[in-house]
């Protein structure tokens, strides 16, 4: 596998001259197989960030670079470089296999491919419990599955092309508590073995990301572990507190930043 380089050189994007920069002077490298977070208030730039990389938006300024090689303006990114896991997910009324190799068609789906996706996002089994396997119909926009099963089975279609970065756009933020923990831990098991970049309301989906990049007003504020993040970064800190995510780092922060 390549090493994959993502750099944005001083990034700023405007959507309409009338209003204020979505984003400004944003300069960031992710390095081969880092798990990355984009964390930060409404309309910090987290997603603005997150389609620039992407290639779905022109900044206004600055490039990006993918290898070392700038990315040219209107240049499509090498096919099979991204896999994308949205907060909705498009399923058409057809079966599992259909949805996860969706863009191939019957007869040119590699169904060792499907298997290796099923497995890497925790599917075998549900599958497996299905009458008719991977021939089971999701139905209309996947309205026969849970809002779990319906992630999950993003998760797989976005594997089943082997990308090399996988970005994660609030793929949990529809779910609740208790699937949304378990979709996380799914999410967590890809660490180490793909670039991840992450976007999250849902603090707890970060926590185990390699490093966090806090956006704020649409500028890079701060970076670093979620610890450290916790330690140092008040608004941050405000975040995790209202969320509840009580744990002994927590508190310990909380306390010093109140000392």
């Amino acid at each position: 596998m390549v090493t994959i380089r993502v750099i944005s050189e001083n990034i700023s994007a405007q959507y309409d001259e009338t209003r204020e920069p979505a984003l400004r002077n944003v300069s960031v490298t992710i390095r081969k197989h880092e798990s990355v977070g984009l964390v930060g208030p409404s309309g910090a730039g987290k997603t603005t960030l997150a389609d620039i990389i992407l290639g779905l938006i022109t900044p206004t300024h600055g490039s990006v670079f993918i290898d070392d090689q700038r990315v040219q303006r209107g240049e499509a990114v090498r096919p099979g470089l991204f896999g994308y896991v949205p907060q909705e997910t498009f399923l058409i009324d057809s079966s599992i296999r259909a949805n996860i190799a969706l863009g191939d068609a019957e007869d040119a789906i590699d169904d060792a491919r499907v298997a290796s996706a099923l497995s890497a996002a925790s599917l075998n089994g549900f599958v497996a419990s299905l009458p008719q396997g991977l021939e089971t119909m999701v139905g209309e926009r996947g309205l026969r599955l849970s809002g779990g099963q319906r992630q999950r089975l993003a998760i797989a279609r976005a594997l089943y092309r082997d990308p090399d970065v996988l970005v994660f756009d609030e793929a949990t933020s529809s779910l609740d508590s208790l699937t949304e923990a378990e979709v996380a831990e799914e999410i967590a098991t890809l660490h180490g073995n793909k670039t991840l970049i992450i976007v999250a309301h849902r603090l707890s989906t970060l926590r185990d990301c390699d490093r966090l990049l806090f956006l704020e007003g649409g500028r890079l504020v701060d970076q670093g572990s979620f610890v450290e993040l916790l330690h140092r970064n008040a608004t941050f800190r405000e975040m995790v507190g209202s969320m509840e995510l009580a744990t002994p780092d927590t508190e310990a922060a909380t306390r010093s930043g109140t000392a």
